[in-house]
C-alpha cells in the first residue's frame, strides 16, 4: 500500500506530538517533531548567547547547527540530537518554551528547518507535527489535521508535563507562557499558525489519547483507500 504524509498542526499543549508518535508507531511511519527542531535551535542560541535581534549572529550560528533524530533503545524513545548530543530533556524545559516562539518567528531559522523537514518527508511515510506543516512544509500532504483543545485544559496539560520533568511551575506562569506563544505563533510574519483549508479539525479537549488516535487512524484509513483508488485509476 502506498504511503502518505500526515501533517498535524495546532497550538502548544494540544497533544500533537503525543498523538503523532502513537500514530507513527501504529503505521510504522517515521515521526518528526518539528517543534523539537525549533527548540533545539533555541537551546543553541541561549547557550551560545546569540542575540536573535542580530541577523548576522543568527546566520552565523545556524551554520554551526546540526539537528538529527535517533531512537534511544534504553529509554525506548525518539530523541533530538543537537550537534551530536541528545538534548531531548533539556529542550522540554520552561526556559526553552519561553523563547522558542520568538526564535521560530525568524525567517532564516524557518528557512533552514523547513528545508530539512522537506528532505525528511521526500519518501513519504511520515507523521510530522508543528505549526505550519500542512500550510507550508507539506501543502500537498494527503492528510492534514488541525488539533485544538480548550485553553484551560492545555494549561493543565503543560503544567503536568513540566511537573513530571521536575519543574514546579505556577498555573498563572504556565498560562502566561502559553498565551504569549499563541499570540506569536498566530501573528508572526513568516508562516503563522493557521488551519489549512483542507485540514480536518480534531478538538481533543474531552478525548483520551486512545480515543483521539482511533479517530485519526480512521481518517488515515480513508486517505490510504483513496490513494489506492487513485493509483488504480491512473
Amino acid at each position: 500500500m502506498r504511503k502518505i504524509i500526515v501533517a498535524i498542526d495546532g497550538f502548544s499543549a494540544c497533544g500533537k506530538s503525543t498523538t503523532a508518535k502513537a500514530l507513527a508507531k501504529k503505521l510504522s511511519y517515521a515521526f518528526i517533531d518539528s517543534g523539537a527542531m525549533y527548540r533545539a535551535v533555541t537551546l543553541f542560541f541561549i547557550d551560545n548567547h546569540v542575540a536573535i535581534t542580530n541577523l548576522n549572529e543568527v546566520v552565523k550560528a545556524l551554520d554551526n547547527i546540526d539537528i538529527t533524530f535517533r531512537y534511544n533503545n534504553k529509554l525506548e524513545r525518539n530523541e533530538v540530537v543537537l550537534n551530536g548530543v541528545s538534548v531531548e530533556d533539556e529542550i522540554r524545559t520552561l526556559r526553552i518554551a519561553q523563547k522558542v516562539s520568538d526564535v521560530a518567528a525568524i525567517k532564516e531559522v524557518r528557512s533552514l528547518l523547513v528545508n530539512l523537514q522537506r528532505k525528511m518527508g521526500k519518501e513519504k511515510g511520515i507523521v510530522m507535527d508543528g505549526r505550519d506543516i500542512g500550510t507550508n512544509v507539506f501543502p500537498n500532504a494527503e492528510l492534514k489535521i488541525y488539533m485544538t483543545a480548550k485553553s484551560e485544559i492545555r494549561i493543565e496539560r503543560r503544567q503536568k508535563e513540566l511537573l513530571e520533568k521536575g519543574e514546579l511551575i505556577e498555573f498563572d506562569e504556565v498560562k502566561e507562557n502559553i498565551e504569549k506563544r499563541d499570540l506569536i505563533d498566530t501573528t508572526r510574519k513568516e508562516n503563522p499558525l493557521t488551519k489549512a483549508v483542507d485540514a480536518w479539525t480534531l478538538d481533543n479537549s474531552e478525548l483520551t489519547m486512545e480515543e483521539q488516535v482511533d479517530v485519526v487512524m480512521r481518517w488515515v484509513d480513508e486517505k490510504l483507500i483513496e490513494q489506492e483508488m487513485l493509483s488504480l485509476q491512473s
